[in-house]
């Protein structure tokens, strides 16, 4: 029932909206109240060391559908809430300023509601085929919140990551098409139970592409900056925080869940080098970037690129070693702290630009006197992207870090250190600005909005600081790549 409500309830809210357009916002937030609270029992469930599963329909798999909640889907789950907890407050903040009839005031709400559906659906799925569908309405509904604006830059944006999904949704899906007709089945527990079969490795790298063009993993990223930087604020954090990391963890499952044993060393090499070049890719091009937001969007590209060292260090043959957990736990880690630190980046972005009517770093002088909270927010935010103690992408990149130096892959900790000097000296530049004097009063806003990157930030260093609960929950249920490692 809690799994239902949780996919159920944004589809119904969603609907709503489109009738009662002018009272999205009200209803957006009853929704996250009511998924807030199903999301929290059914984590109280899962801590208990069972995981929750439902058949939808009543038919098991291969016939029905399942969809399951384990550690890694419970923690996605909480950290998606709390990310539109801060979308939505922002939201019924910026989008009453315009006129009810104005496109995105009466279009964010259902487009919102739908997206989130679409993750719920993608972290508790079990079926390749019904995560086909809820990425593809991810998708949809991303490619509509980046043209909401109906400006000629938003609109060669979204057609772009139009494109881009297309390409990814066709591979997937010729990708799930193979493996099932191969096998007959396409639950990821059916498929790790398969006879392997000659078209296997194709297919499963059909579906690796697609899926890396749906995450904007280099070098499929060209459409995330300008798509990113041309949304709303509140759009641009769902888009950023949540919707690579549902293709993230489509991935992570297919070749740590359902095919480990066609990961070949030089395939997770390749996989890792992926990551490693968009780490530094990433950050080397934020460093040139003069706009706020399309810093931010550069700063996700390289931040994606962290999660593709998961597999190096905790796929194939390394799952059975002491170090995969380490790998496979800072992995999801990095994904919560990531999601929640760069919606707080957004939101304050979104704030100064409402301010000052553009996001250009030198004219973000003097809000550390007029933002304090959003500044603050800002630079909690910033030292969970660097990794610095005690926020939880420390805790991560000390797990990945350690995992790499047990292992021998001392290339991989390399990475893992320069991808951090160069987040800091990205990030640098935007601190600067922002608490450097100005010669004239710059705009404020209103501290309850401050409020809202605060708290995201706020809880991207919790996550550190209390990070042995966490840590427990995401174990339950969890592959062999984790469970392995721990004994």
């Amino acid at each position: 029932m809690l799994i239902a409500l949780i996919v159920g309830l944004p589809i119904a809210a969603a609907m709503l909206a489109v009738i009662f357009g002018r009272h999205g916002g009200a209803l957006a937030a009853c929704t996250l109240i009511g998924v807030g609270a199903a999301i929290a029992a059914l984590v109280a469930i899962v801590a208990q060391g069972r995981v929750a599963v439902i058949e939808v329909g009543g038919w098991s798999s291969p016939l029905g559908i399942t969809l399951e909640a384990d550690g890694l889907a419970c923690g996605l789950l909480a950290m998606t809430a709390l990310v539109m907890a801060g979308v939505v407050s922002q939201g019924c903040a910026e989008f009453q300023r315009g006129p009810h009839e104005a496109r995105r005031t009466w279009a964010f709400w259902p487009l919102a509601m739908l997206l989130w559906a679409a993750i719920n659906a993608v972290f508790l799925s079990r079926d390749l085929f019904n995560l086909y569908v809820g990425l593809e309405l991810m998708s949809l509904c991303g490619v509509s919140l980046v043209a909401i604006e109906a400006k000629q830059e938003t609109l060669a944006a979204a057609l772009r990551y139009m494109l881009v999904a297309l390409l990814g949704s066709l591979l997937y899906l010729l990708g799930v098409a193979l493996l099932y007709s191969a096998h007959g089945v396409l639950d990821i527990g059916l498929i790790a139970a398969r006879r392997s079969a000659p078209s296997d490795f194709l297919a499963v790298g059909l579906m690796t592409a697609g899926l890396a063009a749906k995450m904007a993993l280099f070098p499929f990223h060209s459409w995330l900056p300008p798509a990113h930087s041309g949304a709303p604020a509140p759009a641009s954090a769902m888009l950023s925080a949540l919707v690579p990391k549902a293709a993230f963890v489509v991935l992570m499952r297919l070749w740590l869940e359902a095919v480990p044993d066609l990961a070949t060393p030089g395939l997770l090499a390749l996989l890792g080098g992926l990551g490693a070049a968009a780490i530094l890719h990433g950050g080397v091009m934020a460093l040139r970037q003069d706009r706020l937001k399309l810093l931010i969007a550069y700063s996700t590209v390289a931040q994606i690129g962290y999660l593709l060292l998961v597999f190096p260090l905790a796929g194939g043959a390394s799952a059975a070693q002491p170090w995969a957990t380490g790998a496979w736990t800072g992995a999801v880690f990095h994904a919560l702290s990531h999601g929640l630190a760069k919606a707080a980046m957004f939101l304050c972005a979104g704030l100064w630009m409402a301010a000052l009517g553009h996001d250009r770093l030198e004219g973000l002088r003097g809000q550390a006197r007029a933002t304090p909270m959003a500044v603050f927010a800002f630079g909690l935010a910033a030292i969970a992207l660097m990794g610095l103690p005690p926020s939880g992408g420390f805790t991560a990149k000390y797990l990945m870090l350690t995992s790499a130096l047990a292992s021998g892959e001392w290339i991989w900790a390399v990475v893992l250190l320069s991808g951090g000097l160069l987040t800091a000296a990205y990030l640098y530049r935007p601190l600067a600005m922002l608490f450097a004097d100005s010669a004239e009063a710059p705009p404020s806003a209103s501290r309850a909005q401050q409020a809202v990157p605060l708290m995201l930030a706020g809880a991207a260093i919790m996550l550190g600081i209390a990070s042995s609960g966490p840590f427990e929950l995401l174990q339950i249920g969890s592959p062999q790549a984790a469970v392995e490692g721990l004994q």
